[in-house]
């Protein structure tokens, strides 16, 4: 039953998914498909408010998705070392995340989109994380090490898989971006969360 309602959501958000607002547009073709977008940062209002924004469901099969996805990624390129990117970074409060896979051969980048996490570990890692968005932001948070995730491809395929380490924590920081969740408000904006706590067997699963 529970598989079934997962593809039941997936199912219902591609359905409902909107189009590309008039701004999103703009933002999206503003520039070559293989420009880097410009970086969201907190220092910025507008671009604060709209990191703190929650995205709605992408349409894998619009000819703009695969615009944003390709710019997306040179914008992940050009940062220092950055290893995950979501849309909201760039000013589309959209459900598109890169992702370095550290736990693949080559460490390659991927994309995903309208990803969920199903579900998350009991046992979690407490690990530093920075940030693109935050200038010189740095803090120790506690990750679940193993997660299960859902997405789609730009042909609008599902899958499903397992991820774990490193790549997990990943995952979970880019996939809060969706929420609005920031790591420089994460703990106050989960501090009755039993995810927080710092016992590490402590039953941490949930659903945002």
């Amino acid at each position: 039953m529970k598989k079934i309602s997962l593809f039941f959501v997936l199912f219902i958000g591609l359905i409902n998914a909107q189009k590309f607002t008039p701004d999103e547009l703009k933002i999206i073709n503003q520039g070559d498909i293989t420009t880097a977008l410009p970086i969201y940062q907190t220092t910025e209002d507008h671009q604060h408010q709209t990191l703190l924004n929650i995205s709605a469901d992408i349409d894998p099969l619009d000819k703009n998705t695969a615009v944003l996805v390709s710019r997306m990624k040179a914008s992940l390129q050009s940062t220092d070392g950055g290893v995950g990117i979501a849309a909201p970074q760039v000013g589309i409060n959209r459900k598109v995340i890169w992702v370095q896979r550290f736990d693949k051969e080559g460490e390659p980048l991927e994309y995903f989109l309208n990803p969920i996490i199903t579900w998350k570990s009991e046992l979690q890692n407490l690990g530093p994380e920075g940030d693109l968005s935050i200038s010189d932001f740095y803090g120790q948070f506690y990750r679940s090490k193993v997660i299960q995730l859902e997405y789609v491809d730009l042909k609008g395929q599902k899958y499903t898989e397992i991820v774990e380490g490193f790549t997990a924590v990943i995952f979970q920081h880019e996939i809060d971006h969706l929420f609005g969740i920031l790591i420089s408000d994460k703990n106050e904006k989960e501090k009755n969360d039993a995810y927080l706590k710092v016992d590490a067997f402590k039953r941490s699963d949930f659903k945002k």
